[in-house]
């Protein structure tokens, strides 16, 4: 460690840290991390592909994290097929989160028969409802209302003003972000004559381990079941998720997506922003779906979509390019078409 108190590890040590190879000086002091633009000479940074190399022959930063084929740049290098992730680590060793003070403030509210694990820490203008189960090392930010028979897992985080209702069961290692809604009411009604029928939402959401869920997000108990976010999937910020949807495995879901009712996610799908999924469909294994889409059928596994309707992403592609040339193509159809007028009028002549 620095005589100031910056944390500075070897570029040897850190290229134990992520399994890369070590090319230049191992006894190289890092003190952080930073973007090729803004690294300075005592700074790592990364580069994926050849396109930034410019970038990285100007930056001052000290070593870079390279994928094997840049392996002839002139700095000392950590060397790994994955520079992206490797960059991750790191700047998550560099700057660890904070942990909040521990224990529970008077300013919260702990209902009757609940259980808190240690080493909790529970600020103030909490509200956590009756029987109500807390795991080791959970984490509720200011403002966080969690309801009666909830369950939330070992070393989960909420930061402030979430809210999960009754008899929702979080998992370990999740975080949530502010202003997220777990458990509200799925949209449910049966039409009676020009009114609606609320359909009681008797179900519950459960969202299983290491899944981290963005600010604003909106997910619905199931009317009866569950609505269920399978373990290791990412959610972004302003994502709706509706009752008795399953998301499956290490799911990525993007700003702005909203998911109808009862569809079925497989795992590791992408969901880009602004995708809308209608209801009661299934979406396979590793399929991928491009920004805005709208998917309004199921998708066997391994696709690639885009586009609303959602159809193969190639296709996708070259109808854009068709959209693209629409006038100069409707220009030459109205100039063939007094061509042809005009031969037709030759010949009846």
């Amino acid at each position: 460690m620095a005589s100031d108190g910056i944390v500075e590890r070897t570029l040897g040590e850190l290229a134990r840290l992520v399994g890369g190879e070590l090319q230049g000086d191992s006894e190289l002091r890092v003190s952080g991390v930073a973007g090729l633009e803004e690294a300075q000479i005592n700074q790592l940074s990364f580069v994926v592909g050849p396109k930034y190399l410019p970038q990285a022959h100007a930056s001052a930063a000290g070593a870079l994290i390279v994928p094997p084929k840049l392996r002839d740049i002139d700095k000392p290098l950590i060397i790994t097929d994955n520079p992206y992730l490797a960059f991750a680590k790191i700047l998550s060793f560099f700057t660890p989160k904070p942990r909040p003070p521990l224990g529970v403030s008077k300013k919260a509210h702990i209902g009757a028969e609940v259980k808190l694990g240690d080493s909790v820490s529970i600020q103030p203008n909490v509200y956590v409802g009756d029987s109500t189960v807390l795991g080791d090392r959970v984490s509720l930010h200011g403002g966080v209302y969690i309801g009666s028979e909830v369950y939330i897992g070992h070393d989960t985080t909420l930061y402030p003003n979430v809210t999960i209702l009754d008899r929702c069961i979080i998992g370990d290692r999740v975080t949530i972000h502010s202003g997220t809604v777990v458990g509200s009411d799925g949209f449910g009604f049966a039409q009676d004559g020009n009114s609606y029928f609320k359909i009681p939402q008797v179900g519950i959401v459960q969202i299983d381990d290491d899944v981290e869920i963005g600010a604003n997000c909106t997910i619905d108990r199931a009317t009866m079941g569950k609505t269920w976010i399978q373990r290791g999937v990412k959610i972004d910020n302003l994502v709706q998720i509706a009752h008795n949807v399953v998301v499956g495995e290490d799911g990525i879901i993007v700003a702005q997506v909203g998911i109808s009712g009862s569809t079925k996610v497989g795992k590791n799908v992408i969901l880009a922003g602004q995708v809308g999924v209608t209801g009661h469909l299934e979406i396979g294994d590793n399929v991928r779906v491009g920004a805005q889409s709208g998917i309004a059928k199921s998708i066997p596994p391994g696709q690639t979509v885009s586009g609303s309707p959602a159809i193969s992403h190639r296709d996708w592609l070259k109808n854009c390019q068709i959209l693209s040339r629409l006038p100069e193509l409707r220009k030459k159809i109205l100039n063939l078409e007094k061509r042809l007028a005009a031969i037709e009028e030759a010949t009846d002549s």
